[in-house]
């Protein structure tokens, strides 16, 4: 039925039953609410971890040189490989 209709004859909803539904419109609402703070806290978990996962494998490079002779430069990967350059 629509407004118009109601209007017309003049149809009321008892309070009780307005009551009724707002309370269960509140609960519903805060259900919500809780559901999207737990998926946000969850999202920023995610994150954090895998933050936390790829800071295992950062790659680093040193390089080494043969202070005697001035020559020798080797690359030290962060894996330890040794790549001496070309002879």
């Amino acid at each position: 039925m629509d407004c118009k209709k109601c209007k017309e004859n003049k149809m009321t909803v008892p309070y009780i039953v307005h009551e009724a539904a707002m309370a269960r419109m509140e609960r519903m609402m805060r259900r919500l609410w809780v559901a999207i703070m737990v998926l946000v806290l969850l999202l920023a978990a995610t994150n954090i971890g895998w933050a936390y996962y790829e800071s295992q494998f950062v790659d680093e490079t040193t390089v080494e040189q043969d202070v005697e002779t001035g020559e020798g430069n080797a690359y030290v990967a962060g894996i330890g490989d040794v790549d001496l350059g070309e002879s």
